[in-house]
């Protein structure tokens, strides 16, 4: 699967995209939001942990408890701010 950071998330991770296959016993955006945290410890916890934090799969906006495939493109960012 891919996955994108965008603006501040990237910023505060230091990546903008990675290739990782899907980890086992991970189905939903929530879990795999979890299993980061728990894999790469505080720093990911405390941005992936934000309540206000924004998900997509494959482009689409979604919740935690989106269904996740090997194939799908999840992207985490922050929330957008208008004008």
């Amino acid at each position: 699967m891919k996955l994108v950071y965008f603006a501040s998330v990237r910023e505060a991770l230091g990546v903008g995209e990675e290739q990782l296959p899907l980890p086992q016993g991970v189905g939903t955006v929530g879990q795999l939001s979890d299993w980061l945290c728990r894999e790469r410890g505080e720093p990911w916890c405390k941005v992936l942990g934000q309540d206000r934090l924004l998900s997509a799969v494959n482009q689409e906006m979604c919740g935690p408890e989106q269904p996740l495939n090997d194939s799908d493109e999840v992207a985490f960012f922050p929330p957008v701010t208008g004008g």
